[in-house]
């Protein structure tokens, strides 16, 4: 690799990217400069530009085989370009570099490596094992350079490009420094790659048709055309060509054919090209045709010269470094100058002072001033003698310590002499008892020869495969390790591409809901006035509903699609019995995905992190803000297991389900009729209660049998299906879902709330509906206007803790914090859903319209976090005094009132029956009738 060899001084190697004339291989070599030996060359002298021979396995049929081709790297595209021969204009194909990775295998021909892309597996094979880990290593280096190297800005300013620069320096000798652990430096193999490689004649084939590209004919075609027009054209100008001389065509780009490299990829490194180099005709000719030409300027015409011309560029090279000693030693006389200068006018300055001085006092003064000044220069000088005195008293000590290392490394070398002459002496011993044993040999001795000379060629052979794979082991070592940091930052790449997709995704979900929000108001306010606009209006909310199908199958990747069901198997689309709610349901369902999206990054991950950094569930601050801003699907089924242990922990018996199972199964228990008929009306919406083969129902059944043998005085309510159905969803075990059904019904929920008076039910409808009046007093004013109960849609909602009215994340969320807290939970979310629609509520002004919307208004809350902070935060202070107080002046008041209605009933049973029944006349009595008969 050219860009990096440096010239010592009295090189004589000229520049070919700058046109000058080189010389032939019969002219001394010039080689690059001793490298030292291990790892102590640092990388950064490894050379810039790469390129050389290599032999590369491909063709089909006959011509299948080793080919012998140019390859140079493209730094700007990170791409391996390769050419017949160096002097090509077209490369015939390029190799993609970053996604490839390296191998080197022990059991190959020496010096074969592969490169695997993810479409293909090149095989190369260098000259020796030394440049094939010069080449490896290299490429390696290249492909991490290119994907660290910043993309570069349209216009940046010069600070921060300076400021990235050393950014990725400082990255580059990092990662080098990593490299070198695994590693050695491969030094610069002389004659194999850069400007020592393309001097050389291209290596030739034994057939002439092996070598050429079939693939590629046209590129091969093209360049032939210019290797003879270049010849023609050598011929014809003598040594060069001339500014008359006429140019060659250029040839046109096959289509398809990879773009030529960039021009300085071949060439020198840009800083030998910037050494002072004399201009003359012939330097320009090559320049000017090597800018009118569409070719490399490592290859052009110039390198055939003959030795006259060779000799001649030598002795301008010499005459330039001649030239440049002595600038540098006139620079160094004119610095010396300057200071006696500047010397000489300080002195003039002294003495002009000196001369205008008006009084001899101020003449004195100058005086005194200078005598100072010389006493301080002469204390200053006898400071420096010293100085120079001890430090030649520390240079004779230092010459002293060093003879005596000598010394002593010179009596080392002498008993290590002497020591490897005894090794020997006895090595030689002990080979020749061995072979010329005194005691009866068991094989003749030239077979004891022979078997110790094929032991002993057999170990050198173990020798050099130990040390193949040794080296080996070092460069798959170090490309596992590039690579794995490249996949790590391109997976960090692609994790901040997805998170941007998912943002700009969500944005684009709120446009569309927005837009068909806005479809629906219109729809609304045109009603069915006909016309064009009316017709329009319908095609654009058909193509909306539409829209997923046609993009389902128009697109195949999606980062979140809209699925049928979520992860419980509820339907995601809300299924609205009313037709014209069709549009609300797209609307709802785009919210529901866009905050999802824009939730999970910001929200999901930092809850999974708390989660599993959590550990063991104890009771504490922590854990409740967790459960209220929901359990991640992963740990919710660990986390309900520990909450229902602590609730029922005191009522739970091994094998207690398993009794009360067999209980069920030996006598009919009288709910059990009741049971089949809510089994299968168990949520219409979710896929694992309407599905005929699905095992869910079966454990439904079972789960409610044994609760009602467990608890008689219950036996069996309406809402007790679904609250164990959404166990059953989350804990997956029948017996889990059992155990949180008991705790629910006889742990959290207050007494009597599943009796079959539902007092405990009716009294909490009335601690909420003061609450409301104390939190929304606006909003109870508007519905009391309107006389609208809302008993009728919140008493389901206390009975089955919202079950059959939020979205199932939500839901789950709203559990997650009631399995903790209690009751508590129901009344704030209750009180936050009314405040999270109560502007669309209070836009309502008629009652049936109320009732409607109330009807449905629940599926409608999309923003989980929204929710959550207006139950925990906005209705705040909610304390559990005030609503224990409130539930027992209501029960004693509801308790009265049933008294009451129990005296009224029974009295008008005992009034009923003192009454004696009348017979109007002409009708016969049941008893008359049977007499007569």
């Amino acid at each position: 690799m050219e860009g990096a060899q440096e010239k010592p001084p009295g090189s004589s190697a000229p520049d070919p990217g700058s046109g000058e004339p080189t010389r032939s291989t019969r002219g001394p070599e010039v080689l690059p400069p001793e490298e030292s030996e291990g790892c102590t060359r640092p990388l950064e002298t490894a050379p810039k530009k790469l390129c050389g021979y290599l032999s590369k396995f491909g063709g089909k049929g006959p011509l299948r085989g080793w080919k012998y081709r140019w390859f140079f790297y493209d730094e700007r595209k990170c791409h391996l370009y390769y050419s017949r021969t160096a002097q090509d204009a077209n490369p015939l194909n390029s190799i993609d570099l970053s996604s490839a990775v390296f191998d080197c295998k022990v059991d190959a021909e020496e010096g074969t490596f592969e490169i695997k892309t993810p479409s293909r597996i090149i095989t190369l094979k260098a000259a020796t094992k030394h440049v094939m880990l010069y080449w490896l290593q290299q490429l390696q280096m290249k492909r991490w350079e290119f994907h660290n190297s910043p993309p570069a800005p349209p216009a940046a300013p010069d600070a921060a490009l300076a400021g990235n620069e050393r950014a990725l320096r400082l990255e580059l000798e990092q990662e080098e420094a990593e490299l070198e652990e695994f590693l050695c430096p491969v030094k610069t193999p002389p004659g194999y790659v850069g400007v020592a490689a393309a001097l050389q004649p291209a290596p030739t084939m034994p057939l002439a048709l092996q070598n050429i590209s079939l693939k590629h004919l046209g590129t091969e075609i093209q360049n032939t055309m210019y290797n003879i027009r270049g010849n023609r054209q050598a011929q014809g100008t003598g040594h060069g060509p001339t500014e008359e001389a006429s140019l060659p065509s250029k040839e046109p780009q096959r289509e398809g054919q990879p773009s030529p490299p960039d021009p300085s990829a071949p060439g020198k490194d840009p800083v030998d090209s910037l050494k002072p180099a004399p201009k003359s005709s012939l330097t320009a000719s090559l320049i000017q045709k090597a800018k009118r030409q569409n070719t490399f300027p490592l290859f052009a015409e110039g390198f055939s010269r003959n030795r006259t011309a060779q000799e001649k560029a030598l002795a301008l090279e010499q005459q330039v470094l001649v030239l440049t000693k002595e600038l540098k030693s006139q620079k160094e006389l004119v610095r010396i100058l300057h200071k006696a200068l500047e010397a000489a006018q300080q002195e003039k300055r002294a003495t002009s002072a000196y001369l205008a001085a008006a009084k001899d006092r101020d003449r004195l003064e100058l005086v005194r001033h200078k005598v100072r000044q010389i006493e301080e220069l002469r204390r200053r000088v006898e400071a420096l003698e010293q100085e120079r005195e001890s430090l030649a008293q520390t240079a004779s000590l230092r010459e002293q310590q060093v003879q005596e290392l000598q010394q002593h490394v010179q009596l080392l070398m002498e008993k290590n002499q002497a020591k490897q002459q005894v090794i020997h002496k006895l090595s030689e011993k002990v080979t020749q008892d061995f072979t010329h044993s005194s005691a009866q040999p068991l094989v003749p001795p030239d077979a004891a020869d022979k078997d110790f000379l094929s032991l002993q060629e057999k170990m050198e052979h173990l020798k050099d495969d130990m040390e193949a794979y040794q080296t080996q082991n070092r460069f798959l070592n170090s490309e596992i390790h590039q690579v794995t940091k490249i996949w790590r930052r391109v997976a960090e790449k692609e994790k901040a591409l997805l998170m941007k997709c998912a943002y700009l995704q969500a944005k684009n979900c709120q446009v569309e809901s927005k837009c068909l929000a806005g479809l629906r108001r219109l729809q609304e306010a045109m009603g069915d006035q006909a016309g064009e606009c009316s017709e329009l209006l319908r095609q654009l909310i058909q193509e909306a509903l539409q829209w997923e199908a046609s993009e389902a199958s128009a697109d195949s990747v999606e980062l979140s699609p809209i699925s049928e069901y979520d992860e419980y198997g509820f339907r995601m689309v809300p299924n609205y019995e009313v037709e014209d709610l069709q549009l609300l349901a797209k609307i709802q369902v785009l919210e529901v995905r866009s905050h999802h999206l824009l939730a999970h990054e910001a929200n999901e991950r930092p809850l999974r992190e708390r989660w599993a950094a959590l550990g063991e569930l104890a009771p504490s601050v922590e854990l409740k803000q967790l459960l209220r801003m929901g359990v991640s699907q992963e740990h919710r089924p660990r986390v309900w297991r520990w909450l229902v242990h602590r609730r029922v922990q005191h009522l739970q018996a091994p094998g207690r389900y398993q009794e009360l199972l067999s209980q069920s199964q030996t006598c009919k228990h009288p709910a059990a009729r009741q049971i089949e008929l809510d089994l299968y009306r168990t949520f219409p919406n979710n896929k694992h209660f309407t599905c005929p083969t699905s095992i869910f129902p079966d454990k439904l059944r079972r789960v409610l049998l044994a609760f009602s043998w467990l608890n008689p005085s219950i036996g069996y309510c309406q809402g007790l299906n679904r609250l164990a159905a959404i166990a059953l969803l989350v804990l997956d075990e029948e017996e889990s879902a059992f155990w949180c059904l008991v705790a629910i019904v006889e742990t959290i929920m207050p007494a009597g709330y599943y009796s079959k008076t539902l007092t405990a039910s009716q009294v909490d409808q009335r601690v909420l509906q003061d609450l409301l009046a104390e939190k929304l007093p606006k909003l109870m004013a508007h519905l009391g206007q309107h006389q609208v109960d809302l008993s009728f849609m919140t008493f389901n909602w206390f009975l089955v803790v919202f079950a059959d009215s939020l979205i199932s994340n939500i839901l789950l969320q709203v559990w997650d914090a009631f399995l903790y807290e209690g009751t508590k939970v129901v009344f704030r979310y209750a009180l936050a859903i009314f405040k999270y629609n109560e502007e669309e509520i209070l836009r309502l002004r008629d009652s049936l319209e109320i009732y409607q919307y109330l009807h449905f208004f629940t599926k409608t809350i999309c923003n989980s976090r929204k929710l959550m902070n207006i139950a925990f935060n906005d209705m705040n202070p909610f304390p559990m005094k005030q609503l224990r107080q409130l539930r027992a002046a209501h029960r004693e008041r509801l308790e009265a009132e049933l008294r009451e209605l129990e005296q009224f009933k029974a009295n008008y049973l005992e009034t009923r029956a003192s009454l004696v029944p009348v017979v109007p006349e002409g009708c016969t009595s049941e008893d008359e009738g049977d007499g007569e008969a």
